[in-house]
């Protein structure tokens, strides 16, 4: 497929696009230090309650009940039918733990005496503490060998380039989390794990051209080459991109709670990952001076004949 000639000047808004990303950063490490994620019953503990009903339920009106009677922060939605509600209730401060499940049965009963508890899992709060330290360590581990990956594939500015711009985007997907307090789980760190691996992806597409016409063309400065480059590239970064996002705003429209995390982390993340890729991890070959001669691929020497 043939992707129409754009001719845009990327590198010349390099400094603003930098600016502005190390200010949303540091907006989101800010929020994380201060206001912190909002956990999951995943990381923090809690009870997962399955509730059967004899006709259809309404997860809204269910959520609405149980946050007026002071279980907060609670996920309600249908499981496996419409008759079936999965309700997910982290910690509720004081009382027995054990016993939130048979307290949140009799609160829907209040309404829905037919309703009947079909079971009740407590998760306590040191498999939670497991959980968020393993999550930590995907996420580092996955930027370590990305770090590698790219620098045996290319040369240390990329792989600088690559790494920074999946630390970029990781951070700002974090920020939003934090800035917005929803809540966070282990769907979340599956997203967060799959925009690294789109926003790689790109980077890669975008690393290879560029070492390309490095190689092939003999004229033009560094940020010429790089903004050829990025042109060439944008055509197949939209439809990827796009393509992507039309299916992930599907399930954030109409994929129901249990997967709006996932949904909205990925969304975003596309976003960002499509945009780090050519004001990130291009713009930190700038600031590393790359030139042509950093890609030049060495000649084998001639083979030399000896004489006895």
């Amino acid at each position: 497929m043939k992707f129409p000639e754009f001719n845009f000047d990327f590198m010349g808004r390099r400094k603003l696009a930098g600016s502005v990303s190390i200010g949303l950063v540091l907006l989101s490490l800010t929020s994380l230090t201060v206001n912190g994620l909002n956990f999951g019953l995943d990381f923090t503990g809690g009870t997962l309650v399955e509730v059967g009903f004899p006709s259809s339920a309404d997860p809204e009106a269910l959520r609405s009940q149980l946050d007026d009677a002071g279980f907060v922060n609670g996920v309600v939605q249908h499981f496996g039918s419409d008759k079936e509600v999965l309700i997910r209730m982290p910690p509720q401060g004081e009382g027995d733990p054990a016993g939130l499940g048979d307290r949140i049965l009799a609160t829907i009963r209040l309404q829905a005496p037919e309703a009947e508890m079909r079971q009740s899992n407590f998760v306590g709060p040191v498999v939670g503490e497991e959980l968020a330290e393993s999550a930590g360590l995907a996420i580092l581990t996955a930027l370590a060998v990305v770090m590698l990956y790219i620098l045996f594939r290319f040369t240390k500015q990329f792989s600088v380039g690559a790494v920074v711009a999946l630390a970029h985007d990781v951070s700002l997907v974090l920020g939003l989390f934090s800035v917005l307090q929803w809540t966070f789980d282990l769907a979340v760190v599956a997203a967060l794990l799959a925009v690294v691996g789109y926003s790689l992806n790109d980077t890669i597409v975008v690393s290879d051209r560029i070492r390309e016409n490095f190689r092939t063309l003999r004229k033009g400065a560094p940020v010429d080459v790089i903004n050829r480059s990025l042109n060439q590239t944008l055509g197949r970064t939209l439809v990827t991109s796009m393509t992507t996002l039309f299916v992930l705003l599907a399930l954030l429209i109409a994929g129901g709670e249990g997967i709006r995390g996932f949904a909205a982390a990925l969304t975003f993340g596309v976003v960002i990952g499509t945009y780090s890729s050519i004001y990130i991890a291009a713009n930190m070959l700038m600031v590393m001076n790359i030139s042509r001669e950093d890609l030049v691929v060495p000649e084998k020497e001639s083979a030399k004949e000896s004489y006895p």
